[in-house]
C-alpha cells in the first residue's frame, strides 16, 4: 500500500473511532467506467441500471472517450471521466484503464458486472459525513455537517442523466441499441471540507441542460476512498 493510501484508511479509522455521533448512514458509491464502443460495456451498463433503483446506491456512469479510434465516438464521452478514472488507475496500483471497470466507493475496483464484488460491499455497513441535498427554488442546496478530526476532502458535484437510449452506428456496437443509465454529464469541484459546518449553493441554471439528477460525493483530497455520498433529483 502507497503511502497515500496507508494515510487515507489512517484518516478513516480515526474519523470512525471519534466522530461516530457526527456520522451518518450512507449510500455505496459505484462508478462504471464504460464506452459505447466496447462489446463488452452493454451489460455493465444494464448492471449498473438495475443498481440505479437501489436507495442505498449511488449509481454513475462515467463514459470514456478512448474507443472513440474505432469508429463510434461515443457522444456522452468526458474528459473528465477518462481524468478520474487515470487516477483511481493510480491509486489502485492498476497497470491500465479498462472498461468495464466498477471502482467501489473509491476502494476497489471489479469487472463492471461482477455482482459477487458489490454485494460483498453492500453487506458492509457504511457511515459516512453528515450531508443533505435538497432542492429550493432555482437552486440545488448542498449542506455538510460537523464531524470532528474528518481529513481535508474535496465536495464534488455530479450532474448525471437518468435514462437514456443511443442507436449505434460503427464500432463493436453498430447496429445496436444502447441502454444506460445515470450518465455523468459534468463533474464539479463545490469546494472543500474538513469537518465543519459548511453549505454550497448552486444554481440550477447552471448545471448541464440534459442533467436530470445530482449527486454529491466528499472524498479525502487525491480522490481518496469515498466518505459522503447523497443524491437528489433535479426534476
Amino acid at each position: 500500500m502507497t503511502n497515500t493510501l496507508a494515510g487515507w484508511f489512517a484518516a478513516m479509522t480515526v474519523l470512525c473511532g471519534s466522530a461516530v455521533a457526527g456520522a451518518q448512514p450512507r449510500p455505496l458509491v459505484l462508478e462504471l467506467f464504460t464506452s459505447q464502443g466496447c462489446s463488452s460495456c452493454p451489460p455493465a451498463d444494464a448492471y449498473l441500471g438495475q443498481l440505479s433503483t437501489r436507495p442505498d446506491v449511488v449509481a454513475l456512469a462515467f463514459h470514456v472517450d478512448y474507443w472513440d479510434e474505432l469508429g463510434w465516438r461515443d457522444r456522452f464521452a468526458l474528459p473528465q471521466s477518462v481524468a478520474r478514472q487515470d487516477i483511481y488507475a493510480r491509486n489502485l496500483h492498476r497497470a491500465s484503464v479498462y472498461t468495464p471497470e466498477l471502482v467501489i466507493d473509491g476502494r476497489t475496483d471489479a469487472v463492471g458486472a461482477d455482482g459477487r464484488a458489490v454485494t460483498s460491499a453492500l453487506a458492509v455497513q457504511r457511515t459516512g459525513a453528515p450531508l443533505s441535498v435538497s432542492l429550493r427554488e432555482s437552486e440545488l442546496l448542498v449542506d455538510v455537517g460537523a464531524q470532528p478530526q474528518a481529513p481535508r476532502c474535496d465536495v464534488l458535484l455530479v450532474a448525471y442523466l437518468r435514462h437514456a437510449v443511443s442507436a449505434i452506428g460503427r464500432g463493436e456496437n453498430a447496429g445496436r441499441n444502447l441502454q444506460e443509465f445515470n450518465i455523468v454529464r459534468e463533474v464539479r469541484p463545490l469546494g472543500t471540507w474538513q469537518g465543519e459546518v459548511k453549505a454550497f449553493h448552486v444554481p440550477l441554471a447552471a448545471l448541464p441542460r440534459d442533467a436530470t439528477d445530482a449527486a454529491v460525493l466528499i472524498q479525502p483530497l487525491g480522490q481518496g476512498p469515498i466518505v459522503g455520498a447523497a443524491a437528489h433529483a433535479l426534476r
